[in-house]
């Protein structure tokens, strides 16, 4: 398989741990924004949707959109639960990291990072983010300070997907770690699965 994956990316990073917590090889073509690698893999076709990550098959299949590829990798581990109400409760919070999460705490971690992205990055827009982005936290806070993982009781995709942003969103976003600790002590555990690899 061939993996192109954005490194600084939270999307890109949950493929790279997955498949390092499964112990799997894949070949990483890395398409960092504005390189040139990224600009062949568009000149290419090798990116569906236009974006990173996508995992390409032996076959020569593409696997666009991180979540996706997550499903697909997973199948058959134990990172899938197998009793169907908890399979729906781990897509569920995935469904909630792309339509929710991911466009407040990426968004603001990206406004602060990428150059490019610095002229949308107006008080008004940031400080609009930060609070949605706290409340947003606050909703894993409130689960995570009732259990250790987000489904059941051992780790599932829906804790690899949404660790990714969730764990750079101090450091990058600018966003109030302090405040959650239930999240601090579920990204700890996250760190200490056999295989972890950070971003």
């Amino acid at each position: 398989m061939i993996l192109y994956s954005m490194p600084s990316s939270g999307n890109s990073y949950k493929v790279r741990l997955l498949l390092a917590l499964l112990g799997r090889a894949v070949t990483r073509v890395d398409v960092e924004y504005d390189s040139p690698a990224l600009a062949q893999a568009h000149a290419d076709g090798r990116l569906p949707f236009g974006k990173a990550p996508v995992l390409v098959l032996a076959d020569g299949t593409a696997l666009p959109e991180s979540n996706a590829i997550l499903c697909y990798i997973g199948a058959g581990t134990h990172f899938i639960p197998q009793d169907s109400v908890a399979r729906a409760q781990m897509l569920a919070w995935m469904f909630w990291e792309q339509n929710q999460h991911e466009g407040v705490i990426a968004v603001r971690a990206a406004l602060l990072t990428y150059a490019h992205r610095k002229p949308d990055a107006t008080p008004q827009r940031l400080a609009e983010l930060l609070d949605r982005g706290h409340a947003l936290l606050q909703i894993m806070e409130d689960h995570l300070g009732r259990h250790d993982w987000l489904v059941g009781t051992a780790p599932c995709l829906a804790d690899i997907c949404l660790c990714a942003y969730t764990q750079s969103a101090g450091d990058r976003g600018g966003f109030d770690m302090a405040r959650f600790p239930a999240i601090g002590e579920w990204l700890v555990r996250i760190a200490a699965l056999d295989g972890y690899t950070p971003l």
